[in-house]
C-alpha cells in the first residue's frame, strides 16, 4: 500500500460532525464553537452551518449581547448566591445590557476564551464555515458582513455535509 493510498484511506475513515448553528447571542456562541474546536483537536472533520441569528456569529464585527428573556436558566452569582432574573426585568431599558456586561466581565475574570478567540481557533483548525444563503438573502446581508473563508450554501450543503457526518448537532 502506498503512502497515497494510506492517507486517502485514512480520510476516508476519519470521523466527522456536522453541527447547524441557529442562535446567535453571546451565551448561545459557546456551545458550538467549543464543541467544534474539541472536535477539531480530537481529529475529526467539522462542519458549522449558521443559519438564521446563528449566521451573526459569523460577522466581521460581533457585537454580541444576552437577553434574560425566556431564559430561566440564568441564575447569574450577585451578592454571594445565585440569582434568576425575573422576564420581566428585560422590559427595563439597560437591563440586557448591564447582563451582557456583567457575562463578559465574568468570562474575561475566569479566563474563558472570547467568542471572537474561539471562531479564530475553529478557523486555524480547519473547520468549516457555511452560511446560509436564504438566510444572507432574507436579511440582506452580502459576503462582505461575514468574515473571509466561508463557504455560501443553503440546504443542501447542509444536508451533503450531514450525510457523510458520524455526529449531526443541532444547536
Amino acid at each position: 500500500m502506498t503512502d497515497a493510498t494510506m492517507s486517502e484511506d485514512s480520510l476516508e475513515n476519519t470521523k466527522s460532525m456536522s453541527l447547524i448553528v441557529t442562535k446567535g447571542p453571546l451565551d448561545w456562541g459557546y456551545p458550538p464553537f467549543i464543541l467544534a474546536t474539541t472536535a477539531a483537536a480530537m481529529g475529526l472533520n467539522v462542519s458549522m452551518f449558521f443559519t438564521f441569528y446563528g449566521l451573526n456569529l459569523l460577522h466581521k464585527k460581533l457585537d454580541l449581547g444576552i437577553s434574560t428573556l425566556g431564559n430561566p436558566g440564568m441564575k447569574m452569582p450577585m451578592m454571594g448566591m445565585h440569582m434568576t432574573i425575573p422576564n420581566i426585568m428585560s422590559m427595563i431599558p439597560g437591563v440586557d445590557a448591564a447582563c451582557t456586561a456583567m457575562m463578559k466581565g465574568m468570562i474575561n475574570k475566569k479566563g474563558i476564551a472570547s467568542i471572537p478567540e474561539l471562531r479564530e481557533a475553529a478557523i486555524e483548525s480547519d473547520v468549516m464555515f457555511i452560511g446560509c444563503q436564504m438566510t444572507m438573502d432574507l436579511f440582506e446581508w452580502g459576503k462582505d458582513d461575514l468574515i473571509d473563508g466561508i463557504e455560501i450554501g443553503g440546504a443542501a450543503a447542509y444536508m451533503e455535509n450531514a450525510l457523510k457526518s458520524d455526529i449531526n448537532l443541532y444547536i
